[in-house]
């Protein structure tokens, strides 16, 4: 009798979905020192489980959930299972657990499978880096900020007709892989994360779903059901629905009040609470990834030292009619590299590594910008990754920071011992204008050449659209810097550009 072929798996974090109901009688009945207190130490137990005090890496997150299964979800992900079960017993010593009955809970570890890719696990350690890196990503998965999650377990039939387990490998596989491709379809506005239980709790495996439209969940279940994997083979336990909360607002929904709220909404004591990471990766282990968060937009970038200057140096371009950006990029976030590979090598890695992060809602864009006509020889290629939020930047800048010989990260203070500062001007030209615009930074170039504490000037270009520019300018200081900004020929240059450019150039320090 033969043996089917079971995939190989890794694993990686362990998962808790902890629901609780809330006994409402004892609530409205408690004193009020006592809701006090209950109030203090949930928000304090919670703001710290999100802030992964109690280990060394690991991701939490408080939601409110929808109808009667139960009133809060606490998710958490660590590294072991003692992590997990310490964390349990902790939130018992806290008077909000008086209030608390545990209504449900699921166990599982993250996993990754043969099904995605069986060169991982045939390759070992030289593996392709991109493939390695996405699969670490699963294995050590960051929660998104997004408002809705949707978690259901689910097992693969063993039925008399259709038996998942006698089908053979590349039968399964096959299968898989058509399924994996209506999920593509929701790239962007659907993230998941799939966690094994087999051996672990009632199901094989737990599926939580993330999305700010419930609608988009419920469409690709939907679209899913129809898929043969699913008809043929998939049984699913119950789906609890629910919406992610900042711990801080603990108050708030016990109130009764809209969670989560925003800052116009924010009258309680504790909504000036500092315990939650997102968006603050501070205290965080992820943001110890080797990178730095670096403010950005489509055409710029902004690393905050937390100097009262930069702000000085914005208000004085401003005054000149220059465009400097917003202080922590508008609504996004960059990290700017310089590598000295052949730039040909240097494109190969950062494809493999942008269909990565493509599997992110928070990537807006990375691409490699070359040395363009008038840079000097030694020029440095230039990776640009735009995210929408610092955490996942930083993230970003640990993976990025493996690439080929990397020479300096833009912002990062600890590449040289002198004060020299780098600037980033992003600009967009029109398809017309390019070569008069070459033609100009030349012109610059030489003006550049003659000034005091200039070091050097590249013009680069974005591999895949040679009309989004980048230049990049270092100087033995900012004042070297502002010197130019203020002369007649920069002056000029910027009149220039209002005629030749798609949009208005952002001039900002990368340091």
């Amino acid at each position: 009798m033969d043996r089917r072929q079971p995939p190989q798996t890794e694993e990686g974090w362990y998962v808790l979905h902890d629901f609780r109901s809330i006994d409402w009688d004892a609530w409205r009945a408690a004193p009020e020192r006592e809701r006090t207190r209950a109030i203090e130490e949930g928000i304090d137990y919670l703001s710290a489980r999100e802030a992964v005090v109690d280990a060394a890496e690991g991701e939490s997150a408080t939601f409110s959930v929808l109808g009667h299964k139960a009133d809060l979800l606490f998710l958490h992900l660590r590294p072991t299972l003692g992590d997990i079960d310490a964390l349990e017993r902790q939130f018992e010593r806290t008077a909000l657990a008086d209030f608390t009955e545990r209504a449900d809970s699921y166990l599982s570890v993250t996993e990754v499978s043969g099904y995605m890719s069986q060169d991982y696990f045939e390759e070992g350690e030289t593996a392709d880096t991109g493939i390695a890196q996405y699969i670490e990503s699963r294995l050590k998965p960051e929660l998104p900020d997004a408002d809705f999650l949707s978690f259901y377990p689910m097992s693969k039939r063993r039925g008399p007709d259709h038996n998942w387990y006698e089908l053979p490998f590349d039968e399964r596989a096959d299968y898989l892989s058509n399924h994996g491709e209506i999920g593509k379809d929701y790239a962007g506005r659907v993230t998941q994360i799939i966690s094994g239980s087999i051996g672990l709790d009632d199901f094989e495996w737990g599926i939580t779903l993330f999305g700010d439209d419930p609608t988009d969940v419920k469409e690709l279940l939907y679209e899913m059901r129809f898929d043969p994997s699913s008809s043929r083979f998939a049984e699913f336990g119950r789906f609890l629905s629910a919406r992610r909360f900042p711990p801080e607002q603990l108050d708030a929904y016990l109130a009764g009040d809209r969670v989560p709220q925003d800052e116009s909404e924010q009258g309680h004591p504790h909504g000036s609470s500092s315990g939650h990471p997102h968006g603050d990766s501070g205290g965080h282990p992820h943001g110890e990834s080797g990178g730095h968060p670096h403010g950005g937009s489509e055409g710029g970038g902004h690393h905050d030292h937390g100097d009262a200057s930069d702000d000085d140096v914005r208000s004085e371009l401003e005054e000149m009619g220059v465009y400097a950006g917003q202080p922590h990029g508008e609504d996004v976030h960059a990290v700017v590299l310089y590598s000295a590979a052949d730039p040909d090598d240097l494109f190969e890695e950062v494809e493999g590594l942008r269909t990565n992060f493509d599997h992110y809602d928070t990537h807006v864009k990375t691409a490699v910008y070359e040395p363009s006509e008038g840079s000097d020889e030694d020029a440095e290629t230039a990776v640009v990754s735009l995210w929408e939020t610092d955490r996942a930047a930083n993230t970003a800048a640990g993976f990025l920071a493996d690439l080929p010989d990397v020479v300096r990260q833009a912002g990062d203070d600890s590449a040289s011992d002198d004060s020299w500062g780098t600037m980033g001007m992003f600009y967009t030209v029109e398809p017309d204008h390019r070569e008069d615009f070459v033609d100009t930074f030349s012109d610059v170039a030489g003006v550049l050449a003659d000034m005091d504490g200039h070091r050097k000037t590249d013009l680069l270009a974005n591999r895949e659209d040679e009309n989004d520019m980048f230049i990049a300018s270092r100087w033995d200081s900012r004042e070297d810097a502002m010197a130019f900004f203020r002369s007649d020929e920069f002056s000029e240059t910027v009149d220039y550009g209002r005629d030749i450019l798609a949009d208005r150039p952002r001039h900002v320090f990368l340091a």
